[in-house]
């Protein structure tokens, strides 16, 4: 039997290290951010958003990365060519669902309060 789906391969050397570098250095930053508390919030909050900059960057050049970023590029396309509804629809939309959800509600309010008589009449 032949299949047309290419085997899933083992990453390569250069990619598992490329991942395990991204990873020590969001590691390190979380370290760093909390063994730097007595230093000034803002300059952490820089150095670490700096650090996660530059671990994305890294694992963006194994293989994974780059068919992650062709994903999200891929569904960015597909989300562009979504028809969404206009502001009147999402209105009548959202008040038709309102209305069903005050309806139903009544109902098994209804249902409730008549099963609860239906008890208290056989139960005395």
């Amino acid at each position: 039997m032949n299949s047309t789906k290419p085997e899933p391969q083992a990453p390569h050397r250069a990619d598992t290290f490329k991942l395990v570098a991204a990873g020590a250095i969001v590691l390190s930053a979380l370290v760093a951010f909390y063994v730097f508390a007595n230093h000034s919030l803002l300059a952490r909050v820089i150095g670490l958003l700096a650090a996660a900059g530059a671990a994305v960057t890294i694992a963006l050049k194994t293989e994974r990365g780059a068919e992650t970023f062709e994903f999200i590029q891929d569904a960015r396309t597909e989300l562009r060519k979504v028809a969404w509804p206009t502001r009147a629809e999402t209105t009548q939309t959202t008040l038709v669902v309102i209305a069903m959800v005050v309806v139903m509600g009544l109902l098994l309010w209804l249902l409730d309060v008549l099963l609860f008589w239906l008890v208290r009449l056989v139960t005395g």
